[in-house]
């Protein structure tokens, strides 16, 4: 028998609906989290965890003067349950806030049990039923809806397909790479020396390159398109604009200094992290949809992992998005429907940081308006604000999912004299400005 409790659900136990579900919980007032793991997977999750996380396990940069570090800073401010646990079950990452997976899940899940969120393990497959139920709902079923969810939701939008394509980097254990062939730096020897990095001379990766591209690839099917983020590209596709793409792009040698030689290689495919313990390692940038065999093959031929033993093969997954500026209004309410809001990556914010940063955006306005109070209107110079101004003003004819950048950030132009990384230090310093009193003009605690 389902345990129904409360006047408010989340549905998805993923990022956004995790952090939705805390901010709200934490306000004074009862939440049902529905989460249809682990009765039902998805292809990509491999737990029934809150939070988990699919592809890679970096929640991206800490410095205050990249757009991803300082939207960490607007999230702390406002108490978020996410990053707090991120920075809790952090491994070595040089600039970068990376975690182990299974800690950080443990982390959220505590965070919520702290609270009291009530959790429903059960696929929502039709929201009607919830809204009869519910006073009101947080839709954050992430960007692996279930089919039947999805289908619910285009139907009521009126939407043909809700869809573009993602896909993961394999995952390597580290007894399993040669120390002779790698080296540990971080590029421009930012933080410490927190990745393995695998050198190519110019032979060795243009052959790699060739195999890259010869290698078989998994197809899509009849009825599907092949729909990829910019962002996430696999690396076969990116190696298919031309046999130097990668070398500037994923695989850049620059600022990567060999130590024991004290030159660049021509390329280099850097290995982070991946748990706590430091036995698992993922092949930045790397995301693929080679074949399992093929990538066996192909990723052995990268100098330091001809032996490699892979603890996770690469695989993509259908990502599910609104066209959210033709639907949502403020609050990330949906139009027609303003019992209704969306958050998370289903809205079309692409990444980890994005995706906790709309479900406070959520829960924050949910608050406000139980508690009669003005509807919250993010500042347009700082970075949440311009995320949330992007999914609500973008051009409706072409939507496409968006990482925080500054581009989307209000600003003067930058002072003759301020450099680039000085500029953006002020941004995130003026935005954070204008956040704080926003947030203390709702009394909300950090």
């Amino acid at each position: 028998m389902i345990n129904l409790r409360n006047k408010i659900a989340v549905i998805g136990g993923g990022l956004a609906g995790c952090e939705a579900a805390w901010q709200v919980a934490r306000s004074g007032f009862g939440v049902d989290l529905w989460e249809m793991r682990p009765l039902k997977n998805t292809p990509a999750h491999q737990t029934g965890d809150l939070a988990e996380l699919v592809c890679s396990n970096s929640f991206k940069s800490v410095d205050p003067g990249n757009a991803h570090g300082g939207l960490k800073g607007l999230l702390l401010e406002g108490g978020s349950l996410l990053i707090k646990a991120a920075q809790k079950a952090q491994v070595p990452a040089g600039s970068a806030l990376a975690v182990d997976k299974s800690l950080f899940s443990k982390f959220v899940e505590e965070g919520l049990e702290s609270v009291q969120v009530n959790r429903i393990n059960q696929e929502v497959t039709d929201l009607d039923p919830l809204l009869d139920r519910y006073d009101h709902l947080i839709v954050a079923s992430g960007p692996l809806t279930s089919d039947f969810l999805a289908e619910h939701i285009a139907n009521r939008l009126g939407e043909s397909g809700l869809y573009f394509y993602d896909a993961i980097a394999p995952v390597v254990f580290l007894d399993s790479v040669d120390p002779s062939l790698v080296y540990r730096a971080s590029r421009w020897d930012k933080g410490e020396a927190d990745y393995l990095n695998c050198p190519f001379s110019q032979d060795q990766y243009l052959a790699w390159i060739e195999a890259l591209l010869k290698a078989e690839k998994v197809g899509f099917k009849d009825f599907e398109q092949a729909k990829h983020f910019e962002g996430c590209l696999p690396i076969e596709v990116l190696a298919e604009r031309g046999p130097e793409t990668l070398a500037h792009g994923p695989l850049k040698p620059v600022g990567l200094l060999d130590p024991r030689s004290q030159k660049q290689a021509y390329a280099v495919l850097q290995l982070r992290q991946e748990n706590r313990a430091g036995t698992l390692y993922n092949l930045v940038g790397c995301q693929t949809r080679m074949t399992w065999p093929e990538q066996k093959r192909v990723f052995r031929m990268v100098p330091g992992l001809e032996q490699a033993e892979f603890a996770r093969l690469g695989s993509m997954h259908r990502n599910t998005f609104i066209n959210s500026p033709k639907y949502l209004g403020p609050g990330l309410v949906l139009k027609s429907q303003s019992q209704m809001r969306f958050a998370g990556q289903i809205t079309g914010a692409e990444g980890y940081t994005e995706a906790v940063a709309t479900g406070f955006w959520a829960a924050f306005c949910l608050v406000a308006e139980l508690r009669a109070q003005p509807i919250p209107v993010a500042p347009k110079n700082s970075l949440i604000g311009g995320l949330i101004g992007y999914l609500l003003g973008a051009a409706t004819s072409n939507f496409q999912p968006m990482n925080a950048n500054w581009g989307l950030v209000q600003s003067g132009p930058k002072p003759k004299k301020m450099g680039k990384a000085e500029f953006r230090v002020a941004l995130s310093k003026q935005g954070a400005e204008a956040w704080g009193d926003l947030l203390r003009s709702h009394n909300w605690p950090s």
